[in-house]
């Protein structure tokens, strides 16, 4: 069997719906994007997400090269595991796609307080921040510091909100061309 590439999406808090870019991209290669489902999508659990992406590495790894396609609070995630991965796993990883990464260390919503702070060690695979220039969750000085910290290229592709469904993004073609430079 062929190694093939899994790209992993990893949504943030309360989950990705159905107009989604993240949703929209799993329902147009369904072989190729496999979600990471939490337990909780509304109460996350930080050790629980960690694990989740941990084993579903591990899983997708056994089949070939992974790449992680995250959003907002699965952005955290990542880096969260990346500074807790047992030794090795993070080899399987070819790169990470980290969009709107959420600033939950001056975040008011007490759900996100179990992931402060944001892990800021770096990453042993390539990576892109994406950041819009008006993001709620996200100033684009916090997300610069990120892309810094996790050694990832930075992009701020002008004024789109959060980048979820709510900033029209539709299928998102900018973001699958960043996705393919990895």
């Amino acid at each position: 069997m062929p190694d093939r590439t899994t790209h992993l999406v990893l949504p943030g808090y309360q989950n990705s719906g159905p107009e989604h870019w993240q949703t929209r991209w799993e329902a147009a290669e369904p072989d190729a994007f496999r979600r990471v489902q939490q337990a909780d999508w509304d109460h996350p659990d930080q050790s629980d997400w960690i694990a989740r992406v941990d084993a579903a590495v591990a899983e997708a790894a056994a089949e070939g090269p992974v790449v992680l396609v995250a959003h907002s609070l699965g952005c955290v995630t990542v880096a969260r595991w990346v500074a807790a991965a047992p030794a090795g796993r993070t080899a399987a990883v070819r790169g990470a796609l980290l969009v709107a990464p959420a600033d939950i260390d001056t975040a008011e919503v007490p759900q996100l307080t179990g992931f402060r702070p944001v892990a800021l060690a770096p990453f042993p695979f390539p990576a892109v921040v994406v950041a819009s220039t008006d993001d709620p969750w996200v100033s684009p000085e916090r997300a610069r510091l990120f892309a810094s910290a996790w050694g990832a290229r930075y992009v701020e592709p002008g004024a789109y909100g959060h980048l979820n469904s709510d900033s029209g993004l539709g299928d998102w073609p900018e973001g699958r061309k960043l996705l393919a430079e990895l």
